[in-house]
């Protein structure tokens, strides 16, 4: 028999890597979204206690994109799309009569202040301010307000993602391209990151790992500064030099562009304690190895994965910088 995870807001760049995976995987997938396409639609909750009645996992992915100017508008529906959501799921799991036995809503990595003294866990980060940190602190509490006794619950902050055909490379390397690739700003703002592959292993990691509770990090355990992103942005496309892009001008293009400085400006450093701590391995721990399979995507999604067991996920954390070369093999996520 097929297990069934539930994807709300499957039709973006994470949603449709993790539909390919999880079907790759055997799991038979449901999912929820505005689209025609989707099992469910978000102004139907009958529709959506439905699909989510009998499932083993639901996975909320749903939110409009921050790469917009925060005007009144925008604020709203990035908030909405996120809040609102996460309340539908909520009253569509308490109607079910077999509710999923694990709930991991998305969160973000930028709930935690600029940091560039230490990195952030979840247990000794400090939360920040502004409008970015208030979205995600109202989707983590309507989260924590879902009455679902019978279903944990998960808010992933996850950084920055990368990974092939989606992301945020794109610009960069559209940058590096033009002779841009420089540092931007000071060139000393960390960039916590997690390539996709290893956020869809994350999901399949925490349903398994039951011990696992309140909010975890997704991010590599190697963040790096902006001026090592665009340098490594730059080998990896064999651009030879990049010309700085100072704070002023990239406050003038990102009026121009419609979009914030914040999402280059501001100092992400999330450490993923929780998962290290458990045993999690990544699969693409370094950048350049995730660079180099952004630029190669050589990997099918089709193949058959190795089993879980092939690497205990009890195993101690050791990888070092020797794993630049590339990543492990695929593991089944069943």
């Amino acid at each position: 028999m097929h297990r069934t995870v539930v994807l709300a807001g499957a039709s973006g760049f994470i949603g449709s890597y993790f539909k390919q995976r999880f079907l790759a995987d055997g799991w038979q997938v449901r999912t929820v979204g505005r689209g025609a396409s989707a099992d469910a639609q978000w102004n139907d909750d009958g529709a959506i206690t439905k699909v989510l009645d009998g499932a083993e996992l639901l996975v909320n992915l749903a939110g409009r994109s921050v790469n917009c100017r925060y005007d009144d508008r925008h604020r709203r529906e990035i908030l909405d799309s996120r809040v609102l959501t996460t309340r539908t799921l909520g009253r569509a799991v308490a109607a079910c009569s077999e509710p999923p036995m694990t709930w991991i809503n998305s969160s973000t990595g930028t709930i935690y202040r600029h940091a560039e003294d230490r990195p952030q866990s979840e247990d000794s980060g400090d939360l920040g301010s502004g409008f970015s940190v208030d979205v995600a602190r109202a989707w983590e509490e309507e989260l924590a307000a879902a009455d679902v006794p019978a279903t944990r619950k998960v808010p992933l902050r996850i950084a920055i993602v990368l990974g092939p055909g989606g992301g945020v490379m794109g610009p960069f390397r559209n940058l590096a391209r033009l002779g841009l690739g420089g540092h931007m700003g000071p060139g000393t703002q960390k960039f916590s990151w997690i390539h996709v592959e290893d956020l869809f292993r994350t999901v399949a990691f925490i349903h398994r790992h039951g011990e696992l509770a309140g909010p975890v990090n997704a991010a590599s355990p190697y963040p790096v500064d902006n001026r090592e992103l665009m340098s490594l942005v730059r080998q990896s496309m064999g651009v030879p030099f990049g010309i700085p892009t100072p704070a002023w001008l990239l406050e003038a293009g990102a009026v121009l562009i419609r979009t914030q400085t914040e999402l280059v400006l501001k100092s992400r450093w999330v450490e993923p304690r929780k998962l290290l701590d458990a045993g999690f391995v990544f699969d693409y721990p370094c950048l350049t190895g995730a660079l180099n399979q952004i630029a190669n995507p050589t990997r099918s999604l089709t193949k058959p994965p190795l089993h879980p067991n092939a690497l205990s996920p009890k195993r101690p954390f050791t990888q070092t910088l020797s794993h630049l070369k590339g990543p492990s093999p695929k593991r089944s996520l069943t």
